[in-house]
């Protein structure tokens, strides 16, 4: 018997059966963690602008004071035991995601340049074969103009796909808005990590 190879699939779209977990959306232990809460919400769509109704996203980032709860993060700065850092959320039926989180601090980079505060985040989705990676910076930070990431990305108007857009209403947490464009016009900049 001869074996004849199969093309590659991708593996899905089983996210939400397998993975999603609602009360992984919000990184604040209800409200308990320290910092300002924030809100990031926005919507998955494809190259022809269609929602992605079966996305999973995950989010990691660092606490108020810019630590990472990673072994790897060795700074003398305090961890925050009502804020894991970590989230995750599927898309609904329009392609609509949203994370209850808190703004992060600036943590260095490379050689200890300090980066601006932002939110790693990384889609699994169907016609994927492997997940795409991005960051959400927010507008208005000083820090943006020299992150040594973000300056990476030398077309203004690709660099920015990465900057959410923000708004505040009072006694409310901040809401930033942060649309993914998976391929084609406007898409979004994912980085090799």
């Amino acid at each position: 018997m001869r074996l004849i190879p199969t093309g590659s699939q991708t593996a899905g779209p089983f996210f939400r059966f397998g993975l999603d977990r609602p009360e992984w959306s919000d990184l604040t232990a209800g409200g308990k963690a320290a910092g300002k809460t924030i809100r990031i919400e926005g919507r998955v769509v494809d190259g022809d602008g269609a929602p992605v109704p079966d996305a999973l996203l995950e989010i990691w980032q660092a606490n108020a004071v810019g630590k990472y709860a990673h072994s790897e993060d060795r700074q003398e700065k305090p961890l925050d035991p009502n804020f894991r850092g970590f989230g995750r959320c599927a898309t609904d039926g329009e392609g609509r995601y949203h994370f209850v989180t808190i703004r992060p601090g600036a943590v260095p980079g490379r050689g200890n340049a300090m980066q601006a505060p932002h939110v790693n985040l990384r889609v699994f989705a169907r016609g994927l074969l492997k997940h795409v990676t991005t960051r959400v910076y927010f507008p208005g930070e000083a820090l943006n103009a020299t992150d040594p990431v973000l300056s990476t990305v030398e077309d203004l108007s690709r660099r920015r796909t990465l900057i959410a857009d923000g708004a505040s209403a009072d006694g409310s947490p901040t809401v930033y808005r942060f649309d993914i464009v998976l391929q084609g016009k406007g898409e979004t900049v994912f980085f090799d990590i």
